[in-house]
């Protein structure tokens, strides 16, 4: 998202993995394939995250995530789902484009801006600039001078390797020629590139937004993005890319944040496991396949604009004498429509655009749905030779040690010492999410221990026990202060603290210097004669070890079955593994993980970490509406759920409940019955949708114009 860094258009053969040669080029009004002018509708699929060519699509974009790729320095990494060139290749078997997004920056809410933690611990290293150590560098303003050379010497290096496909930058309005300068946002139609010669792009029109750990989930209407989709056509853009089409999940620890979920569903057209997200895929397909039917009057004609006032426009494209396309758009975000043309009445609704392909009949609009909505639930599922459902499943247990201190030497592996408060990025290198800082003191009369740390979430151990609730960093501030209650012993006392990161910056101009873990003061405190006395142990000797005893010797492997315990199961502890073991369930459908129970941690399937869960992280119960009003500006207070619940509580099978279906005031009322006798129980049916088969409804509906809404639930049913 929000991305300003170098973009790549180009066709699979570019990088030698095809046997034709494309020649890709673009105009002032359009990219340009062979020649030929071209409409394309792209979409954002990220390959570590995760069927759209179905959908109506020409173009899969995707990022390439340099930090996956490249974890320790000249050790590259192109395994599984980090396979970029079998996901281009797969993108070219399908007949379909791919644009590269090369970075090395990506925001895409992933850990680090996508770059390597081991490059913060470089000399001399300053990020994103025109800096000699690096050459990499920002394009946006508050990077100063050297942001401003970087834009030169970007698009000088990329110029420099004569591919011979058009290079692009997001949000960079002074891209240099040849370099396409593009749009990212929620409305891109009164979007202008910075030259003439330029065609008019869009490559992030977000369909959703991504989701915070304790905020609730935000949704954007299949109407309004139809909408945008629509005026940015209607005013003479030819390439749109939704971010994101497909979300996936960020698995392991790549979300970045800090906070974002495991999740990145984004409320795109296909959900998290790759399911039709409906309406908002057929309705957005629908209007694909019908402006691409329009593609040679849309990237050659001429236009005609009409204002009809109170944000009523009619746009007319006209090709020669016998094509054309008419566009009626409806910006008023309160009142619909009602326009005479060519001696025929038009309703167009508010913040709507209807479009007619032969300027003649309404074939499409943009806030009437002929789409079906589904809603995805979950169910207990039960394995090919089980009647029992999963949830009867026998549990095994293992502490997690943390006692840090045996007879003043430390336990484990010392990454170092210091008399400082170091930065935690800088210690662990971003292997774990986890680093200890241990350091002892003695005497009894300290009653409390205070300290301030950048987090994410921290916990206090004082001799073994631990001190207070698990304190964490809200309300989208990561920094806060801590104190609790502790008692010291006679003689030497440990503290230990464990610092634990929740993704660390993927987005803004310092990103690389924003400091994680504890960074002080961390003091002693005790009352004497009602007078606060303090003592300040900031430049103790700290100790530090990185990660986790389990993450160390790798529990989560299914390996390791040596010292688990299978009685007397602990809840509502800390500190503690669990195991289960399950057989696959039945059929193919996506597998969910429902961590309704716990609190926070992560989560691995036969050794793969499938993401982080923080359950216990609520969203505010203020905010959400029964209702959704698509008409108007989007907003993040506007289509708003799961206020008051967990934002995420499933990793791994769809989430969703029924309630969003409403019938019409027209309703037949024999309609119910006459489709529950045709369809119950049945794979597939068909009835025809008139008045004659299911009866009259409440309504005057004018000859061939009916519709017909249902709402099913599926199931799979395996085979013997």
């Amino acid at each position: 998202m929000t991305t300003q860094l170098a973009l790549l258009l180009l066709s699979l053969t570019l990088v030698n993995l095809a046997i034709n040669t494309l020649e890709v080029s673009y105009d002032s009004r359009a990219i340009t394939i062979y020649g030929k002018r071209k409409v394309l509708f792209s979409s954002s699929i990220h390959y570590p995250r995760s069927t759209s060519k179905e959908g109506g699509l020409d173009v899969i974009e995707t990022y390439v995530f340099w930090n996956a790729h490249e974890p320790q320095p000249d050790g590259y990494d192109f395994p599984g789902n980090l396979d970029l060139v079998k996901f281009i290749k797969t993108i070219e078997k399908e007949g379909l484009y791919a644009m590269l997004r090369i970075g090395p920056y990506v925001c895409a809410e992933w850990n680090y801006e996508g770059f390597r933690v081991w490059l913060h611990n470089m000399p001399n290293m300053e990020f994103r600039t025109n800096n000699t150590a690096y050459v990499y560098g920002n394009i946006m303003s508050e990077y100063g001078e050297n942001g401003k050379q970087y834009v030169q010497w970007c698009a000088q290096l990329a110029e420099s390797y004569k591919i011979g496909v058009p290079w692009v930058m997001c949000q960079q309005s002074d891209a240099p020629d040849p370099i396409i300068n593009t749009c990212n946002g929620w409305y891109c139609d009164q979007f202008s590139p910075n030259s003439k010669i330029k065609p008019k792009m869009w490559t992030e029109n977000w369909t959703g937004w991504f989701k915070n750990w304790g905020g609730p989930i935000l949704h954007r209407t299949a109407r309004d993005v139809a909408y945008v989709v629509a005026r940015f056509l209607q005013y003479g853009g030819t390439f749109q890319n939704y971010y994101m089409y497909h979300g996936g999940t960020n698995f392991g620890r790549t979300s970045g944040g800090p906070y974002i979920t495991t999740s990145y569903d984004y409320d795109a057209p296909l959900d998290e496991y790759g399911n039709k997200n409906q309406p908002k895929w057929e309705h957005l397909k629908l209007l694909h396949e019908l402006l691409k039917s329009m593609e040679d009057v849309l990237t050659q004609g001429t236009t005609n604009h009409t204002d009809y006032g109170n944000l009523l426009t009619l746009i007319l494209c006209s090709l020669l004498l016998d094509l054309f396309a008419c566009f009626i758009g409806n910006a008023n975000s309160s009142n619909d429509a009602t326009i005479m043309f060519q001696s025929t009445q038009y309703i167009v609704p508010a913040w709507s655009v209807s479009i007619l392909p032969s300027c003649v009949n309404e074939v499409y609009n943009t806030a009437k749905i002929n789409a079906q909505t589904s809603i995805m639930v979950m169910k207990d599922s039960k394995s090919d030779n089980e009647e029992e459902p999963h949830s009867t499943l026998n549990w095994q247990w293992m502490h997690e040690p943390h006692v840090q201190l045996k007879d003043g030497q430390v336990l484990g592996l010392v990454s170092r010492k210091a008399a400082q408060l170091l930065d935690q990025k800088v210690v662990t290198n971003d292997t774990s999410d986890y680093l200890w800082y241990i350091t002892s003191e003695s005497g009894r009369i300290w009653s409390k221990l205070r300290l301030s740390t950048n987090g994410h979430v921290l916990h206090v151990f004082v001799n073994g026990a631990q001190a207070g609730e698990l304190p964490y960093g809200q309300n989208g501030k990561y920094s806060f202060t801590y104190e609790a209650k502790i008692k010291l012993k006679k003689g030497t006392n440990e503290i230990s603290l464990l610092s634990g990161t929740d993704g660390l910056p993927n987005y803004g101009a310092d990103f690389s210097n924003v400091s994680v873990g504890v960074c002080g003061p961390v003091q002693l405190v005790t009352l004497q004669n009602n007078t606060e006395v303090v003592k300040d142990i900031t430049n103790n000797t700290w100790n530090y070890k990185v990660g986790l005893h389990g993450e160390i010797v790798k529990l989560y492997s299914p390996e390791n079955n040596n010292g688990w315990n299978t009685n007397g199961l602990p809840t509502n502890r800390v500190f503690v593994w669990y195991k289960t073991l399950f057989k696959s369930p039945k059929g193919t459908d996506p597998v969910v993980v429902d961590l309704r129970g716990l609190k926070k941690g992560q989560a691995w399937v036969n050794g793969n970490n499938i993401g982080r869960y923080w359950t216990r992280y609520l969203a505010d119960d203020n905010g959400c509406t029964a209702t959704c009003n698509y008409r108007g500006p989007y907003s993040s207070d506007k289509c708003i759920t799961k206020c008051g619940r967990p934002t995420q509580r499933c990793f791994g099978v769809p989430e969703g409940e029924c309630g969003s279906f409403k019938k019409s005031q027209c309703e037949s009322p024999n309609a119910l019955s006459i489709l529950s006798k045709s369809c119950l129980g049945k794979q597939s049916c068909s009835v025809q949708v008139s008045q004659r088969m299911l009866g009259p409804t409440r309504c005057r509906v004018p000859q061939n114009q009916n519709k017909l809404a249902i709402e099913a639930v599926c199931e799979s049913i395996a085979k013997k």
